[in-house]
């Protein structure tokens, strides 16, 4: 009797699986857990054009915005056609947690993208409807 083969992932699912670790390890926060996700060159862009190099940059800048803040994923997607050498990779949710005075909020809408290649991710931005509702607590935004 003979065994079934070993699955061997997909490169979208294996670009999925890296993207979502990295996200898991991120929200902790262990940024030097989300650095092993990551290629030595990678460019992160956040919300309102902030470049970072590293996620205890990223870890820093959440901290100063939030008290603390999860992801709740509602989808991963990888664009069709990926591959090893290169995928595009897609995480929409909700954000949610505390603001600093300890307000607690949800449903903060996000939008990540990934360029993963070869295993590592090296572009990420990151996209959240975080400064318009800070703009709102503000009593500066219309609505």
């Amino acid at each position: 009797m003979s065994s079934a083969p070993a699955s061997i992932p997909t490169a979208e699912a294996e670009a999925r699986r890296i993207v979502e670790e990295f996200l898991e390890a991120s929200m902790i926060p262990d940024p030097v857990k989300a650095r092993t996700y990551m290629a030595p060159e990678v460019a992160i862009t956040f919300t309102g054009g902030r470049k970072f190099t590293e996620p205890r940059q990223t870890a820093a800048f959440n901290a100063s915005r939030y008290k603390w803040v999860k992801k709740k994923f509602e989808r991963t997607d990888v664009v069709a056609g990926g591959t090893a050498e290169e995928a595009i990779v897609y995480n929409t949710g909700t954000l949610y947690g505390e603001w600093p005075d300890g307000e607690p909020f949800a449903g903060n809408r996000y939008l990540d993208r990934f360029v993963v290649r070869h295993g590592l991710i090296v572009k990420m931005d990151v996209w959240n409807d975080s400064a318009e509702i800070l703009l709102r607590r503000a009593g500066l935004a219309k609505d």
